[in-house]
């Protein structure tokens, strides 16, 4: 059991760096069009919740959360925008509020648990077909990223979003989907394929 726990602590500890690292560092974005930038943060996140169980999954989206925040806190990417992610920030007459801070977080934590119940429930369904159940987690928990931010962004902040824009909320929800959501699901798909498959396997032949 200690022997357990300490292999828990390590591979947690493990991917919270490379999460931060992620986060923090140009390393974790992707060329993306629009005012959303793609990112791999969501990857550490649902690889922690298939292969430490959901809890684990969504503390892991908290840390995320929490880094996302201190990051548009205080080296905003894109300063005009910084508003929809933290309270602390304003630019003229925008300024953001308790909403800033539901998005920056609550999508984060749904990805580890999203993640982790849809990748429990598949391999149960078919535990033959572990690439699958692997790829289609991954891909829902970095989906309930996409559609948590851009939801809470309609909800709290769609006038001042689509002023800034230039555009409709509807258009801009669907062009951040396919420019930045879509693609940011694809690689966490095969990124958490690659690296749960390896583990697992790694796993099988300790035991």
């Amino acid at each position: 059991m200690q022997r357990e726990k300490i292999v828990f602590m390590t591979q947690f500890s493990v991917l919270l760096a490379i999460e931060a690292l992620f986060c923090f560092t140009p390393l974790g974005s992707l060329p993306a069009f629009g005012p959303i930038v793609a990112t791999l943060g969501m990857i550490p996140v649902v690889i922690t919740a298939v292969l430490l169980g959901t809890k684990a999954g969504s503390l892991m989206g908290f840390f995320a959360g929490l880094f996302s925040f201190l990051v548009w806190t205080f080296t905003p990417p894109v300063p005009v925008m910084a508003f929809v992610f933290t309270p602390f920030y304003s630019l003229g007459e925008l300024s953001g509020n308790i909403g800033s801070l539901i998005i920056c977080f609550v999508p984060r934590i749904l990805v580890g648990t999203v993640a982790g119940i849809t990748y429990h429930a598949l391999s149960k369904a078919f535990p033959q077909k572990k690439v699958f159940s692997f790829s289609v987690s991954a891909f829902a928990g970095s989906m309930a990223n996409t559609f948590g931010v851009m939801g809470g962004i309609w909800l709290f902040f769609g006038g001042e979003y689509s002023s800034l824009a230039g555009n409709t909320m509807l258009i801009l929800i669907g062009t951040t989907i396919l420019t930045s959501g879509i693609p940011e699901a694809i690689v966490a798909a095969v990124a958490t394929s690659a690296v749960c498959k390896a583990v697992q396997a790694a796993r099988a032949k300790r035991a």
